[in-house]
């Protein structure tokens, strides 16, 4: 059977120049075991809602944690949810900031994965002239359980978004961050970091974003684990043509 905690609601959308609203965090796995083989779950956070006319959007909600002693039942955390889109500048007006990626659930003892975490929400494109949003970084990953585990890989950070053409040429927004590793249990393995976000693409005459730096691998456990490998960072963005 599985007995797993409810998933997060995700956040609404942001109205005229309105932040979109945050997703829900998920419920916490409860804690059953029947012949050591129960498989639990954290529940999943909800998506952040997408931003109003030039508004950044909402964070994704965190996963659930597998907390309790499972023995050897794998209590697993549950994901971040992704970071809403930010919304489009309007006229001159700058595009909104990707929202934050939700982090990842920790996991349960004994032998419980820690929760990816969730994506982070792309820019908004920049109004003419005017520079694009930056993308939203990647959630954190959820920390394993103390022994065998291995903790999930994080959210990339998200693109950011595309200057406006005219005027000088808007920029491009930068990529964001990826999130960093979750951090190993005991003898577990710490998670790989995010991939940074691509930098956006200048408008007429202007610069492309720079890529976003990519997340910091996670820190290997005192016994026997490895530490998580940096991420990649994102590409920069491709200048915009002569005006």
């Amino acid at each position: 059977m599985t007995a797993a905690g409810g998933n997060g609601g995700d956040g609404g959308d942001g109205g005229a120049g309105a932040m979109g609203g945050a997703g829900g965090a998920g419920g916490a796995a409860t804690t059953q075991a029947v012949n050591g083989r129960t498989v639990t779950f954290g529940g999943d956070g909800g998506a952040g809602g997408a931003g109003g006319t030039g508004a950044m959007g909402g964070a994704g909600g965190a996963g659930g944690s597998a907390d309790g002693n499972g023995d050897l039942v794998p209590l697993t955390g549950g994901n971040g949810g992704p970071g809403g889109r930010g919304g489009d500048g309007v006229g001159g007006g700058l595009g909104g900031h990707g929202g934050t990626g939700g982090a990842g659930g920790r996991g349960g003892w004994l032998i419980g994965d820690g929760g990816t975490g969730g994506a982070g929400g792309a820019g908004g494109l920049g109004g003419t002239g005017s520079t694009g949003g930056f993308g939203g970084l990647g959630g954190d990953g959820g920390t394993g359980g103390a022994n065998r585990n291995v903790t999930a890989t994080m959210g990339q950070g998200g693109a950011g978004g595309d200057g406006g053409t005219g005027g000088g040429g808007g920029d491009g927004g930068d990529g964001g961050n990826g999130g960093a590793g979750g951090a190993g249990g005991l003898i577990g393995h710490s998670g790989g970091s995010g991939l940074g976000g691509t930098g956006g693409g200048g408008g007429t005459g202007g610069s492309g974003g720079l890529g976003g730096a990519g997340g910091i691998g996670g820190n290997g456990p005192a016994a026997a684990g490895n530490t998580g490998a940096t991420g990649t960072s994102g590409a920069d963005g491709n200048g915009g043509q002569a005006g």
